[in-house]
């Protein structure tokens, strides 16, 4: 009697012990569950579980069709994971390995890129950017459809003071886009230098200018200096044949998918075709200093112009507030900067039809985040998606305009 009540345990200890083999086999194959922890900026801790517990549900709530999220610790990835799809309609996994539209993301990577020309000695961030060229920069043959068309600054003599750091902080005085103004003709809105003005066209311009200097293209520049040494094989600022194959749609605010578009000229600040995975070797590589030294990374980082206005962008960009004074807002070269009581912030947004990203560096902790979205409702998430994952409670999300999904008073 005893031997068989000794095999009857034996037996259900061993079935106990196979139960949790087969337990840890199915975390271990599990793409999604892992057994690390992330630390925030705070000193606390959350787990890898509990973030891929809560993610998929935070994106139900807000309709957020695809999800791409990168946790750094110690400047190295702690955390990666990419959740929902890259098209809602046919239900396809959005995967790490796809091509994604960069939108403003694009501006980090020309930044790292000037940077390098600075370290090189081919670029001055102070001498005015007209002096590189042998001729008046309208004096050029257009080339490209429009981004190259300066003939409207023939009359404008502000745009001769217009230097590239003013190009990298929003302080050139141009418009975000030409087509922004009435006339749809670029022009110097105000006094170079006197007040940070988001603009995409600074950075064109920028671009152009180096272009003409160096002999070679935005994409060549990219590719020897950023996409080539970070092995961003799967990354360009223009969408290629290459990611035909395998692309990522945007959706809208009710989760039906943009048309993909495909034909964009190659500019400097909006039109990065790369993927989460080249994504995410951009920010490890920026914050381990892979590609320019920690002198240029400082100055990236360090405050170049305070920022007062209510909000980021629209006719409030134009009206002054002391709300962001707590966090001293200001603009770095190619991020945005805020003072958090563990050091400085420094964020970058992309916002294009169908696409929602954001990134924050916090360099003295060495943490920081990664978001890349596929939906129009993706920035409803960031405020909440912010403080669960590195504890960030200090991005400026109502001068973003992130409004949160679950607050109908700002919505």
């Amino acid at each position: 009697m005893r031997k068989l009540f000794q095999s009857a345990k034996l037996k259900k200890l061993s079935l106990t012990f196979q139960a949790i083999y087969i337990l840890l086999v199915m975390l271990s194959c599990s793409p999604s569950v892992t057994a690390q922890q992330v630390k925030r900026i705070d000193g606390t801790i959350i787990s890898t579980d509990s973030l891929n517990h809560y993610l998929p549900k935070l994106m139900e709530k807000a309709s957020v069709t695809g999800l791409g999220i990168a946790i750094f610790n110690q400047n190295k990835v702690v955390y990666k994971n990419t959740f929902g799809y890259a098209d809602g309609i046919k239900k396809t996994p959005l995967k790490a390995t796809a091509n994604f539209y960069g939108a403003s993301l694009s501006k980090c990577i020309f930044t790292m890129m000037v940077m390098k020309l600075v370290e090189q000695g081919k670029l001055d961030l102070d001498k005015p950017l007209q002096q590189y060229l042998p001729k008046p920069i309208y004096e050029y043959k257009k080339q490209t459809r429009w981004h190259d068309d300066y003939s409207s600054l023939r009359s404008d003599s502000l745009y001769q003071k217009i230097t590239a750091r003013m190009c990298l902080d929003h302080t050139t005085g141009f418009p975000n886009w030409r087509w922004d103004v009435a006339d749809q003709k670029l022009k110097v809105l105000r006094e170079p230098g006197s007040r940070y003005s988001y603009s995409g066209e600074g950075m064109v311009y920028l671009q152009v200018v180096l272009e003409k200097m160096t002999g070679k293209s935005l994409a060549q520049m990219a590719d020897e200096m950023i996409f080539g040494p970070l092995n961003m094989k799967n990354s360009a600022y223009t969408f290629l044949p290459a990611f035909e194959k395998d692309y990522i749609l945007g959706h809208d605010a009710k989760g039906k998918p943009y048309e993909k578009d495909k034909d964009n000229e190659a500019r400097s600040p909006s039109t990065l075709e790369t993927t989460f995975d080249d994504m995410t070797l951009f920010v490890a590589g920026l914050m381990q200093k892979k590609v320019i030294n920690s002198r240029s990374t400082n100055e990236i980082f360090s405050p170049q112009i305070r920022i007062r206005s209510v909000e980021q962008m629209g006719p409030l960009s134009r009206k002054d507030t002391s709300a962001n004074d707590n966090i001293s807002l200001s603009y770095g070269l190619g991020f945005g900067l805020l003072k958090s009581p563990f050091g400085w912030g420094a964020f970058k947004e992309g916002h294009g039809d169908g696409f929602q990203h954001y990134m924050i560096l916090f360099p003295k902790q060495k943490i920081g985040v990664l978001i890349m979205t596929n939906s129009d409702n993706g920035e409803s998430i960031f405020k909440e998606l912010l403080a669960l994952s590195i504890a960030d409670q200090y991005t400026p999300w109502k001068w973003q305009r992130y409004y949160p999904y679950n607050d109908a008073s700002t919505r």
